[in-house]
């Protein structure tokens, strides 16, 4: 019995619409439904892999493109002064859909520490 997919597999995979903002063999990108800021856009791999902590060796290439497609972006969308990488993991690090992601917010000062 298979697994039945997450939302972000749908989306990547044409099943529900999103406002693809890149979009490659490996991952996927689109603007956050809810914002955390002016820019809130989520980079999701095609691989369904559940979070970073369950990530392995194998998976290394994708999580190097994530960010490298997450700073390809924060250009594009004119973030040169600064911009945050986030990817959440388990319950209380925040993760709502169990699919590995990367949020790049943007667009307004950001504090530290978050949450």
């Amino acid at each position: 019995m298979s697994t039945p997919k997450t939302l972000f597999q749908k989306i990547a995979d044409h099943e529900i619409p999103a406002k693809l903002i890149h979009e490659d063999a490996v991952c996927v990108a689109f603007h956050d439904i809810s914002p955390q800021a002016p820019t809130h856009v989520l980079v999701v791999p095609r691989k369904p892999i559940a979070r970073v902590g369950e990530a392995t060796a194998e998976d290394q290439a994708t999580l190097g493109h994530l960010l490298l497609v997450a700073a390809q972006l924060s250009r594009q969308l004119n973030r040169a002064k600064g911009f945050r990488i986030v990817s959440n993991n388990g319950p209380d690090g925040g993760e709502s859909v169990p699919h590995l992601h990367v949020h790049l917010l943007g667009g307004r000062a950001l504090s530290w520490p978050p949450g």
